[in-house]
């Protein structure tokens, strides 16, 4: 009797008959179609086919574009990487390999700080192409707080704009101490136009607290230098500002011999190794293997550092001033965020009460012509981080732009913060203050924090309104009789 019997293997048949032929018939099927177990692929090492280690063989800098909206930040970023790449000094960055978000190509601006690496013959660069847009201000602070120099892109054909301004007000701030300018878009714009422009740019400069007679002045169009037309004002422009950089921005002096600390700018998650956090190592150096702790927004999370790379070059050790991405372990993506800050463990501590002094910016500053009272609140900016804070002045009820005031300041969650530390004071689009950490109160207990969190009862926004509001009528008034 027949005992029929099927086996299917990539969709063909194969009959068995009898159960004397049904040994042999299983082992032709192992035969034809069994395969052997494969063995886990071992990652490749370092230089051995895998990702090249990173030669530490130049100076290490940090630049970046800033300037208005459209002024050709990221082109310029684009076409430095080209004139670069003839001399095998960097690999070629199109415009859309930089604003590489779905949203960025859509509106065809740049939203979040890119970073780009390349080198000359003298240093190593990492470049931040910052946004200009007036929307994603806070991306630009994060950007420029990485810098150790920059480049101011004006178009020739406008000529300072109104975030041209603000970027310089704020790399001031940040504490940029040398911008280069890169007269842009000089294909378009008449000799007249250009040298108008120049005039203008070295003047907001100098309203803004740089030497604007002195800032190096290239003109060029970055267009040209992408499109390989015009050397004159295109490939020649681009490596003239390099040559310019190279020698106007001075080597930055970092501090290699404190603990290690890294504020995060981007939190990733790669498959198959775990969450990478990026941003510039700020001070000291970090090692493989090495014990961490991730601190900010009132959450604190200890670990080991899996592997460090630099702009996809494996590294054993970084150190101050590199850009660098470092694999955490065993730490999932929603246990850490943009903002927080990775340290060398117990070298700093979170703060919810700093104590600061802080300049109110005047009106022509960027600032706003209004006093402000004390208790108000505003959006601190720093390092990579923004958070709600309350701004209490010491021995006063108001302040006037212009002013420089001593005061405690109250945040929503307790942050890495450090005395010497510069923050930026912004209210809604506005720039409204500057200031550093000079010292802390002690942090506020759960039930404090509690009802700071709750803000003010309508009574007390009542009271606080009548106390105040004869002062800052008056205050008022005397500020617009004076501008």
């Amino acid at each position: 009797m027949l005992h029929p019997f099927q086996v299917c293997s990539n969709a063909r048949l194969l009959f068995i008959g009898t159960n004397r032929n049904l040994l042999d018939s299983l082992r032709i099927v192992t035969r034809l179609y069994a395969t052997e177990p494969k063995a886990p692929k071992k990652p490749p090492a370092p230089g051995a086919g895998g990702k090249k280690s990173f030669t530490r063989d130049k100076p290490h800098v940090n630049v970046g574009t800033i300037g208005h909206v459209d002024h050709g930040k990221t082109t310029l970023t684009a076409a430095i990487t080209k004139v670069l790449a003839a001399k095998k000094l960097a690999n070629i960055k199109s415009y859309e390999d930089i604003d590489n978000a779905p949203e960025e190509r859509q509106r065809g601006i740049t939203i979040n700080s890119a970073h780009v690496e390349y080198s000359t013959e003298k240093r190593h660069y990492g470049h931040t192409d910052c946004p200009g847009h007036a929307d994603y201000i806070k991306n630009m602070i994060t950007g420029a707080s990485q810098m150790d120099g920059a480049i101011l892109v004006v178009a020739a054909t406008e000529g300072p704009m109104p975030q041209t301004r603000e970027h310089l007000v704020l790399a001031r701030q940040i504490g940029i101490e040398h911008v280069a300018v890169y007269l842009n878009k000089v294909d378009a714009a008449d000799p007249e136009m250009v040298e108008l422009a120049e005039m203008e740019v070295r003047e907001v400069m100098t309203d803004v607290g740089y030497d604007g007679s002195e800032v190096p002045v290239i003109a060029g169009s970055a267009l040209c230098a992408l499109e390989d037309v015009k050397p004159e004002i295109g490939r020649d422009s681009i490596t003239k500002l390099l040559n310019t950089i190279d020698d106007y921005i001075p080597d930055p002096k970092r501090e290699v011999d404190k603990p290690g600390l890294l504020p995060i700018e981007h939190v990733y998650s790669i498959v198959g190794r775990g969450t990478v956090v990026s941003g510039r190592l700020e001070r000291g150096s970090f090692k493989v293997g090495q014990e961490i702790e991730i601190g900010g927004y009132g959450k604190s999370v200890k670990t080991k550092i899996g592997g460090i790379e630099m702009f996809r070059k494996t590294l054993d050790e970084a150190i101050a001033g590199d850009t660098i991405g470092v694999l955490l372990k065993g730490v999932k993506k929603d246990e850490v965020r943009r903002g927080m800050t990775v340290y060398a463990v117990g070298s700093v501590e979170p703060h919810d009460q700093p104590i600061a002094k802080i300049y109110l910016l005047k009106k022509e500053e960027g600032g706003k012509n209004r006093p402000y009272l004390t208790t108000h609140n505003g959006q601190l900016y720093s390092r990579t981080f923004d958070i709600q804070c309350q701004v209490n002045f010491k021995d006063k009820d108001m302040a006037l732009p212009g002013e420089d005031v001593e005061a405690h300041l109250r945040l929503i969650k307790p942050m890495v913060i450090e005395k010497g530390q510069r923050f930026t004071l912004r209210d809604g689009s506005v720039t409204y203050g500057t200031g550093v950490i000079v010292d802390f109160n002690p942090n506020m207990t759960e039930k404090e924090r509690e009802k700071f969190r709750k803000g003010k009862s309508l009574k007390e926004k009542e009271e606080f309104k009548a106390k105040y509001n004869e002062i800052f009528d008056k205050a008022v008034a005397e500020l617009q009789a004076k501008t």
